[in-house]
């Protein structure tokens, strides 16, 4: 296995000033895309939503809010009957940390699944997940939303400016948009071999193989 140039101190630091700058244009036009993605205008929802909280019970599309306006949904790829778990939503689930500054923000964050709660709670219970997982088994929700059976992270908000809950969509990814979120992801394109997968732009030698084919249930490793 190949590895990095091996340089004296002063070259090095020459080299991470130079990415420096790179890095730093790369911010700003991450700021850049974060401040046209607050201008993006907003779909209406409807409010008869049904969804199956984890403990069972019935709630409506504003419990899901938890009190607060806004809601990242994270679509885990769970169908009704399905006999195998995404190796991607899991991992996905894993890297999902405390959400007490999410919260401090007015945000929530929820798994949400169209298999039945009875099919749920055994993955939750096996992976030890605490983020609250809602099934939205039997209603319209998902196709609503023009998801079919694959897995994404849509980002509502709530109005109650009126006196009457209003729900909007106002942001949707899925694919390398939900990559960027990983933190696993993050902190392995700092390292020297990258995610070490096929399409990374590496020099010759470095360790690659095919893209996501590492990625398992954690238990399985």
């Amino acid at each position: 296995m190949d590895r990095p140039e091996v340089v004296s101190t002063q070259e090095w630091q020459a080299a991470r000033d130079a990415l420096l700058v790179t890095e730093k244009q790369h911010t700003r036009a991450l700021d850049a895309l974060a401040a046209q993605r607050r201008r993006m205008p907003m779909v209406a929802l409807g409010t008869d939503y049904r969804f199956t909280a984890p403990d069972g019970t019935q709630v409506t599309f504003a419990d899901l809010f938890q009190g607060r306006h806004q809601l990242v949904v994270y679509h885990f790829m769970l169908e009704p009957f399905q006999d195998w778990l995404c190796g991607g939503c899991a991992s996905f689930t894993d890297n999902i940390a405390d959400q007490s500054h999410l919260n401090a923000r007015d945000t929530t964050l929820i798994l949400m699944s169209r298999a039945p709660q009875e099919e749920i709670e055994p993955i939750r219970g096996r992976m030890g997940w605490t983020v609250p997982w809602y099934s939205s088994y039997g209603g319209s929700f998902n196709a609503d939303l023009g998801l079919d059976g694959g897995f994404g992270l849509s980002v509502l908000l709530r109005d109650h400016s009126s006196g009457t809950d209003e729900f909007f969509r106002t942001y949707f990814t899925n694919g390398r948009g939900v990559d960027r979120l990983r933190l696993d992801f993050n902190l392995l394109d700092l390292t020297p071999y990258g995610r070490q997968e096929a399409w990374e732009d590496s020099p010759p030698g470095w360790p690659q193989d095919t893209t996501m084919s590492w990625i398992q249930i954690r238990d399985e490793y």
